[in-house]
């Protein structure tokens, strides 16, 4: 299937309308696996489970003979994702022709694409994202209005760890943005396969969120409220970069000091586990939004699990609410020189007392500095010792 699109920009008068060859896309897509030991999958593992394995490996022969042997081609996790869901997202066309082939349906969506319907295209010779408005948004003549004018601003975002927006469809039906295109897949994905990660790591990324978020905090000549800012909208670049996504597109991005809610949020328009009190009370709210749900994601990274994770989502903003938070159960040592504090301050329960994604960025990146220069002493004490270790036998003389 083919689609014409019009692109934000063209680089030369000469160049047409683009043309983008369309396939689903997963809005939760495992990374692929660099393991040596290739797509060998233990023979005691379910069938569909390793269907889903070979299918984000690629292996073409391995599909064909689970197929052949009566696996069901749309078997689906607990997150509702596919074969065919993987294979597209991974950008892996020749397994997508075999599982349709095969007689996998188009139609299943992942649960955590609920706001509008993803697909990889081909655009001047690059992968991009498409993600297509649902109904209502241009159905509706003040929601497409409103979408044309946050289109104008979406135009001008450009920033290292945010997800580029290319261009829009916005003069046919169904209206649709593309941007670029991030096989890594998202945050929730790699948090799920890896867990709890190294300080380090949790500080890297929580740089790289920050920087995007003050970015569109910072935008003039109004500031850009995410408000639904989660793993799964947190994407990973090739260099292992994060970049913030989903910034509002299907929600409409919050332009002004504060903004309130039409209607109170439901779980359908938002992951309750990371939206702010004032969010779930229906008040008016600003930037300090962002950073409440910033705090449980850093946390998150550091603990290896989501917040309050045992409890029903319904009940979590209830306990943010009561001035309840998720407990610190990692050892201390994996919240250095500070990190405990900043999460503490970043959900606070009075936005004011909230600090700035600028103000974070400075503390993040002391912090970053001291476990850097605590890398070095250790590598310096290990090569010291392993040269002490490895040189030659110390002689003596007395000289009498």
């Amino acid at each position: 299937m083919e689609l014409e699109v019009k692109p934000q920009e063209q680089p030369h008068p000469q160049a047409g309308a683009a043309r983008f060859t369309l396939g689903k896309q997963s809005s939760l897509a495992p990374d692929r696996s660099t393991d040596s030991a290739g797509t060998a999958v233990d023979e005691v593992i379910d069938p569909r489970v390793k269907l889903m394995y070979l299918a984000n490996e690629g292996d073409l022969e391995g599909i064909k003979e689970l197929l052949d042997s009566g696996t069901n081609v749309n078997f689906s996790d607990i997150d509702g994702r596919t074969a065919l869901h993987i294979a597209a997202c991974q950008g892996l066309s020749d397994v997508v022709q075999l599982l349709l082939h095969r007689g996998a349906k188009v139609d299943p969506q992942d649960r955590w694409g609920s706001t509008g319907t993803f697909r990889i295209a081909s655009w001047r010779g690059i992968q991009v994202a498409v993600k297509t408005l649902e109904e209502e948004l241009f159905t509706d003549e003040d929601k497409v209005k409103a979408f044309t004018d946050e289109l104008a601003l979406l135009q001008k975002i450009r920033h290292p760890n945010v997800v580029q927006f290319l261009g829009a469809v916005t003069q046919s039906s169904p209206m649709m943005i593309v941007t670029e295109y991030l096989p890594k897949g998202d945050l929730y994905a790699y948090l799920k396969r890896k867990g709890a990660l190294k300080p380090a790591t949790a500080v890297k990324f929580a740089l790289d969120i920050a920087r995007g978020m003050n970015y569109l905090h910072e935008h003039k000549p109004e500031a850009i409220i995410h408000r639904d800012l989660e793993p799964s909208n947190i994407l990973r670049d090739d260099s292992g970069h994060l970049k913030v996504a989903d910034f509002g597109v299907s929600k409409l991005l919050k332009v002004a000091n504060t903004v309130k809610e039409d209607r109170p949020v439901t779980c359908q328009d938002t992951s309750w586990r990371y939206v702010a009190p004032e969010v779930y009370r229906n008040e008016e709210y600003d930037t300090k939004v962002d950073v409440f749900s910033f705090a449980l994601i850093l946390q998150e990274m550091i603990e290896g699990c989501p917040p309050f994770s045992t409890k029903p989502e319904k009940e979590v903003p209830k306990a943010y609410v009561a001035n309840e938070r998720p407990p610190f159960r990692a050892p201390p040592k994996y919240y250095v020189y500070g990190l405990k504090e900043l999460i503490e301050e970043c959900w606070s329960e009075e936005p004011f007392n909230r600090p700035t994604f600028r103000q974070i960025i400075k503390r993040l990146e002391d912090i970053n500095t001291q476990l850097a220069q605590k890398r070095q002493w250790k590598v310096y004490s290990l090569a010291l010792s392993l040269s002490l270790s490895l040189s030659s036998p110390l002689y003596i003389f007395w000289i009498f």
